[in-house]
């Protein structure tokens, strides 16, 4: 089947296509990135990257919503010069905030890495992070302006390429000036970030300009000033507020982690160590699935908008439908795979023991959390922001009040944060799609979302671990096994959804 370049099908395709390639290079790196700087050094990477999404959240996340969402309805209706206006209008007002916001950091530095971090060996990555969150403001900023206009190949190019860029530049910086303290090895990591964001931010740059004088810059009818901040407010204030508190509470809850684990019982060393396990190692293996997800969503909300515009309501209901149904399809198999097979391969890759633990729960969790992630969106793209806003700040106090009750328990650890996360993904889930039902009237469909997926993914995870049980038993070697297992299990998959009658052909709309 010959997919239209400008549909929804087609351009999941391609952002998929390049987002398993980015995820597998990116997975690539922690692996040597973890094996040269070690689980505490990790920890401690890991706990400024809150303050990275914070200022992203404050600054430039709205901003983006909005132009990806103005430059679809803007370019269905042919008026170039209002693509362009809109896009000038969200860069000057991302480096206005992103100068105030980066003057608070230089001030307060000293007691926010104290303070709020709880570590002072962050202080040097916390200063590095500005430069870096500027140019990913201004990257993300012109990555939407070509989402919203149905342009995927250009920023999936880009991405790509960047991180092969920080790849080497990250582990050459590494390689070159190790050892270092833990404090100067962190700003290594975020230097070689600073080198990628440089080439990201300026390639999108030009390519923009080209595209916009390839679309008709200039045809069309700008908007007046007012009409034009008022649009932009309405769609990135209820963005941006739900991505700042869900950001805070997410920042809050990832700088107690260590600090509960302390809380109860544990030394320093060892609590940053565990942090850095389960963020730095397990995390990233769960996430390699969900490149799907955040390619169908940075192509969902866009198509959403345009269609939402043109009063398609039929249409709206029918691209949520089928999202749904793609990431349940997606995400049971890949999470029923890492759930049997991730414990040893995390191991064999990290060289840490406790990569596996709570391996089967977390797949539970991310699984609700794609489902939340693709509501969400959705949410997004039929101008509900507020909606979503109030759901994503519910679940993440869940997810914050777990983390902070439960760890501190003696015997519970990083069990809290596990039982949280599970928790408030199935509560950001139920939210949304209470919230989608009743604006867009999008009706269920149990047996395609959650029974013939399920059902085939259990199947398939009780036959690849009895196989890789009998082949790791007679002396197969594990990366063997998990390949063998991986086509036989993907196999057993097809074949029970074929049975249950399930389609499995993409359809081009």
């Amino acid at each position: 089947m010959k997919l239209e370049r400008t549909s929804m099908v087609y351009g999941t395709l391609v952002l998929t296509c390049t987002s398993v390639c980015s995820q597998a290079v990116g997975f690539v790196y922690r692996i040597f990135l973890s094996r040269l700087i070690g689980a505490e050094v990790m920890g401690l990477y890991q706990l400024i990257m809150p303050v990275y999404s914070v200022l992203m959240a404050l600054t430039a996340v709205g901003l983006t919503v909005a132009v990806s969402n103005l430059s679809s309805e803007f370019h269905a209706k042919g008026n170039g010069a209002a693509v362009a206006q809109v896009l000038r209008r969200c860069l000057g007002l991302f480096l206005a905030l992103i100068t105030l916001a980066a003057g608070v950091v230089v001030l307060g530095y000293d007691p926010i890495s104290v303070y709020l971090l709880g570590d002072a060996r962050t202080q040097m990555g916390l200063l590095l992070l500005l430069p870096c969150a500027a140019l990913t403001g201004v990257e993300n900023l012109h990555k939407h302006f070509f989402y919203g206009g149905g342009c995927i190949r250009p920023p999936a190019a880009v991405e790509l390429c960047e991180q092969f860029i920080r790849t080497g530049a990250v582990l050459g910086l590494l390689a070159v000036f190790l050892p270092q303290n833990p404090e100067r090895t962190v700003g290594l990591i975020v230097a070689g970030m600073i080198v990628c964001e440089v080439f990201s931010a300026s390639t999108l740059l030009l390519l923009a300009r080209r595209r916009l004088n390839a679309w008709g810059g200039g045809m069309g009818a700008p908007l007046p000033r007012r009409e034009l901040d008022r649009r932009i407010a309405a769609i990135a204030l209820p963005v941006a507020a739900t991505s700042l508190l869900g950001n805070l509470m997410a920042s809050a809850n990832t700088v107690l982690i260590p600090q509960r684990l302390v809380h109860a019982g544990a030394e320093v060393s060892q609590a940053m160590s565990a942090f850095g396990v389960l963020c730095g190692m397990t995390a990233p293996m769960l996430s390699l699935p969900t490149a799907f997800i955040g390619a169908m969503g940075l192509v969902l909300v866009p198509k959403l908008a345009h269609a939402s515009a043109l009063g398609q309501r039929a249409l709206v209901q029918r691209r949520i439908q089928r999202a749904m149904q793609a990431a349940s399809m997606t995400m049971f198999p890949a999470m029923a795979l890492l759930a049997v097979l991730g414990p040893d391969i995390g191991r064999l890759l990290f060289r840490e023991e406790t990569v596996g633990a709570y391996m089967l729960p977390l797949a539970a969790g991310t699984l609700l959390s794609c489902w939340q992630a693709v509501l969400s969106g959705s949410l997004s793209g039929v101008g509900r922001q507020k909606d979503a806003a109030w759901n994503a700040i519910c679940s993440g106090a869940v997810q914050l009040g777990c983390t902070y009750l439960l760890m501190g328990l003696p015997g519970v650890g990083l069990g809290g944060y596990v039982a949280g996360f599970v928790v408030s993904s199935a509560l950001g889930t139920l939210l949304n799609w209470r919230s989608i039902r009743r604006c867009a009237g999008v009706e269920a469909r149990i047996f395609l979302w959650f029974a013939a997926p399920g059902l085939a993914a259990l199947l398939m995870g009780a036959c690849v671990d009895l196989l890789y049980r009998v082949l790791r038993g007679s002396g197969a070697g594990l990366l063997p096994a998990a390949g063998v297992c991986t086509i036989f299990g993907l196999l057993i998959n097809g074949a029970a959804l074929q049975a249950q009658g399930v389609r499995l052909s993409p359809r081009s709309r």
